[in-house]
């Protein structure tokens, strides 16, 4: 059994690694000097109303390939803008993508959490795992995880936290390590996630523009999709090693809050567990089996509910709604734990341990109403939209192929996923430029689509324009109060540079050796 002790101290760093070391020292400081997001939310918005005003006063506008008309840009800084933000303020918040998934699959993970199975379990995992395969495995299982969509983030970023807290290491580093997992790995999976399917019908829309008989099925990528979720994995895990640990170990000391949530994996009550813990978590499990053993002969029948369109699994309700799934999961075998271990005695404890978790999302709701607004405008006054199409028509007008091309749009899409964070989305605006395009230089649609994966997933993790760079955030600031948005950047921003350069080599050498894609999907 691995015992809960704290790796050895590292060997001095090289003089590079010290110089990377303080010059993420500065980032963090610069970031730190940000304000608190809420407010940097509502500089952004200011900033963009100003940015509409001029662009919409020059005429500013762009041809949407996917519709035809031309897009222009709306001033913020009008009576139209101003009714936008007064009538749609509502809306804009209870309409955000992430709130709903957060809160609804918070309702069972809070059971499980409060009931003692989250931590029970995870001290049970860290006692099979050794320590030094810690940081492979959580980032390896995040890959796996990608399958929830972005009930991902709200599952193992805290989870992470308390299982590098768990075996003497920093929870801040927990919690990067998962967060950096699921949102710069996003499009990696050894698992056919919902996003394979959305992007596959987004890529055949645009596909059909040079040939109307043209299909790209959600497995066009899955060959790459496995590799790179194997790669990836491995890249995080060096670079955290090597570099990220060595940074979180260079910060001055800060007493750990006195407010740690309950069951964030006490190192004190030690990786044995109980006879009644074991029995709870057998008796979970045996539920849990029962549970997905359910779901799966319900979605048998070509005829079930559980199917989606045309009989089909990928787009059944079951992997388009997995937050409810996912939730219900968590509250039965919370619910069959507690019983079995004494933490849940009657019906009302349920919700009441429902309540508490959702108490303490009462920070990142605050937030995500500041976020939910901006993106709302950014939307709106069409700048994005304008943006994307610009750049994507500049490299079709420099008549660029092969390689470069690749790399064009590489650039081009990682520089506009620091604003428009939605995959699909920009993928909506781009594809019907760039697959054509490429199509008639002889390069299939699903190349396209694997480098625009690449492109959609490695900058998630560095731009403050992402929730759930904020839900880590609140995360982090539970065990050091101190931690910025600069704090955060200086963790994230290596692993997403190493992985963007990594995963692009990746794609480079498995186009030049020609393997497949997917099955029957040929790179060129």
């Amino acid at each position: 059994m691995t015992t809960a002790t704290s790796p050895p101290p590292p060997d001095a760093p090289s003089k590079q690694l010290s110089r990377l070391l303080a010059v993420l020292g500065r980032i963090e400081r610069l970031g730190n000097k940000l304000p608190h997001p809420f407010w940097l939310f509502g500089v952004l918005s200011v900033a963009l109303a100003l940015v509409s005003w001029v662009l919409s006063a020059t005429g500013a506008s762009a041809l949407n390939p996917a519709t035809g008309e031309t897009v222009g840009v709306r001033s913020l800084v009008s009576g139209e803008g101003l009714r936008m933000m007064i009538s749609d303020a509502v809306t804009n918040y209870a309409t955000f993508p992430p709130l709903g998934t957060i809160l609804v699959v918070m309702l069972g993970v809070a059971v499980a959490d409060r009931s003692g199975l989250l931590p029970a379990m995870l001290r049970a995992a860290v006692a099979r795992v050794p320590a030094r395969w810690l940081t492979f495995t959580l980032a390896f299982t995040a890959m796996v995880a990608h399958v929830a969509s972005d009930a991902a983030y709200v599952v193992l970023v805290p989870l992470g936290a308390m299982a590098f807290r768990a075996v003497g290491r920093s929870p801040m580093l927990g919690a990067v390590v998962a967060f950096v997992s699921v949102a710069a790995g996003y499009d990696a999976s050894p698992l056919v996630t919902p996003t394979d399917a959305v992007l596959s019908g987004l890529t055949t829309a645009a596909a059909h523009t040079v040939d109307p008989s043209y299909v790209v099925n959600p497995l066009s990528n899955y060959f790459f999709s496995l590799v790179s979720s194997v790669v990836l994995a491995l890249v995080i895990t060096v670079v955290t090693e090597k570099v990220i640990a060595r940074r979180v170990a260079a910060m001055p000391e800060e007493p750990e809050p006195e407010d740690v949530p309950e069951g964030a994996g006490e190192v004190s009550e030690g990786l044995t567990l109980r006879p009644e813990e074991r029995k709870g978590l057998r008796n979970a499990g045996l539920v849990l089996l029962a549970y997905a053993a359910l779901v799966v002969v319900a979605m048998v029948p070509a005829g079930s509910p559980l199917r989606g369109e045309g009989g089909s699994i990928v787009e059944s309700p079951v992997l388009t709604g997995i937050a409810v799934v996912l939730a219900v999961a968590f509250l039965i075998v919370g619910a069959v734990y507690g019983r079995t271990v004494g933490t849940v005695r009657k019906g009302r404890d349920i919700p009441d341990q429902m309540a508490q978790g959702l108490r303490e999302m009462a920070p990142i709701l605050v937030l995500f109403f500041a976020i939910s607004q901006f993106l709302a405008y950014f939307k709106w006054t069409g700048v994005g939209e304008v943006l994307a199409i610009r750049g994507a028509g500049l490299l079709k007008s420099a008549g660029i192929t092969g390689p470069v091309a690749f790399l064009g749009v590489l650039l081009i899409c990682t520089v506009i996923n620091l604003l428009v964070t939605s995959g699909s989305a920009q993928w909506a605006l781009v594809s019907p430029v760039f697959v054509p395009m490429f199509m008639l230089l002889d390069i299939p649609p699903e190349v396209t689509q694997a480098v625009y994966r690449i492109a959609d997933s490695c900058t998630n993790a560095a731009t403050p324009m992402s929730a759930y760079f904020v839900m880590t955030l609140s995360v982090v600031q539970r065990y050091r109060r101190s931690a910025g948005i600069g704090t955060l950047l200086s963790l994230t921003l290596p692993l997403c540079l190493v992985m963007l350069v990594a995963w692009t080599l990746l794609f480079y050498a498995w186009w030049a050796l020609g393997i497949p894609l997917g099955p029957g999907v040929p790179v060129r």
